[in-house]
C-alpha cells in the first residue's frame, strides 16, 4: 500500500528541525515517532494523529477530521485529517505541535 510520499516530506521537514523524532514504517504507511511513541504518520494520503483521548472530541469537531478507523473500529486517541486539515503548511505544523504536546506526556519506550 502506498502513501503519499510529499506529506511524508513535509513532515520530515518539520521534524528535522527538533531532532527527537524517528521514523517507522507501519500500517502500509509511516510512522513519526517520539521516544518510541507513535506520534503521527500518513496512511495513504491521510494524515493520522495521535491527539489523546482528552482532545479527540474536539479534534473530531475540526474540519477535515473523522475518526481513524484503521481496523474497522474507532481507535480513541487517533484521527484522520484529510487533505484539506493540512493543504497549508501552517495547518500542517498545528497538527504535529498538537501530536508532540500529547506524547510528550507519554512515558519513554
Amino acid at each position: 500500500m502506498a502513501f503519499d510520499e510529499k506529506l511524508a516530506a513535509r513532515l520530515r521537514e518539520i521534524f528535522n528541525k527538533t531532532g527527537q523524532f524517528t521514523e517507522k514504517k507501519m500500517f502500509g504507511g509511516i510512522a513519526f515517532m517520539l521516544n518510541g511513541n507513535m506520534c503521527c504518520g500518513v496512511i495513504n494520503d491521510l494524515l493520522m494523529a495521535r491527539v489523546g483521548r482528552d482532545r479527540y472530541e474536539a479534534s473530531l469537531a475540526l474540519p477535515h477530521v473523522r475518526p481513524m478507523d484503521f481496523t474497522g473500529k474507532p481507535m480513541k486517541g487517533y484521527v484522520y485529517v484529510e487533505h484539506g486539515g493540512y493543504r497549508e503548511d501552517v495547518d500542517l505544523k498545528v497538527w504535529v505541535d498538537r501530536c508532540v504536546d500529547f506524547v510528550s506526556t507519554l512515558p519513554g519506550k
